[in-house]
């Protein structure tokens, strides 16, 4: 028992078992990861399609540019949450090496992690296919493509624009416009927004549980 009194001079309570720490750091991982695999995800859909419709509609690049950016501040709350909970996190003892992180803490950081991670995660592909599909269409509109196109697209033809052909002719014209264009642009725009938001949700839910605590060093 002399021994053994040296190495660990109290008894370890059952809520700060040694592997407590692992959870936590667990929870710093979920945040990071999973948050910058959404930004990534939905960086990498929405700019296949900034970048392809660039090449024909060169001046919509810098205004597609939206959903880029959204993407990117997924990553951004993934950082906020894990830096917050590794701080958050207590080493053992220098003087008995006896763990004072307990399980109830761990969980709460585990929670918070997965609640910001797995938020970003989702927010991330669903800006990433609603961007994808958004740049598209307003690159499309931008470029004067029509699925109706007229006896007078002669013009936009000899400019290089691309024409999709349909089996009827219609002598309203095309429908092509920058007013259907503002009205795709907004409508991306607030799709992109509630996309967003769920990444926000999530990074609150994430910020309030991470306030839940129990310290073993008050037994």
């Amino acid at each position: 028992m002399g021994d053994n009194d040296d190495y660990m001079p109290t008894e370890m309570p059952a809520l700060c078992p040694s592997w407590a720490l692992s959870v936590g750091y667990l929870g710093v991982a979920s945040a990071a990861v999973l948050s910058n695999w959404g930004s990534a995800w939905g960086t990498w859909k929405a700019g296949v399609s900034l970048v392809h419709t660039g090449i024909r509609h060169p001046e919509s690049v810098m205004k597609n540019v939206i959903p880029i950016v959204m993407a990117g501040v997924i990553g951004i709350y993934g950082l906020i949450v894990a830096v917050i909970l590794s701080e958050a996190i207590n080493k053992p003892e220098d003087s008995t090496r006896v763990n004072t992180y307990s399980i109830y803490t761990a969980m709460a950081h585990l929670c918070a992690g997965l609640c910001c991670g797995i938020s970003g995660l989702a927010a991330g592909g669903c800006i990433g296919i609603v961007g994808d599909y958004g740049v598209r269409s307003v690159g499309y509109r931008a470029s004067n493509i029509t699925l109706f196109p007229s006896l007078g697209d002669a013009k936009k033809q000899s400019e290089g624009y691309s024409q999709i052909p349909d089996s009827e002719h219609h002598a309203d014209g095309d429908v092509s416009g920058s007013d259907d264009q503002n009205k795709l642009f907004v409508g991306m725009l607030i799709m992109l927004i509630f996309s967003e938001a769920l990444a926000l949700y999530g990074l609150i839910v994430a910020l309030i549980v991470s306030q839940n605590s129990y310290d073993c060093s008050s037994e």
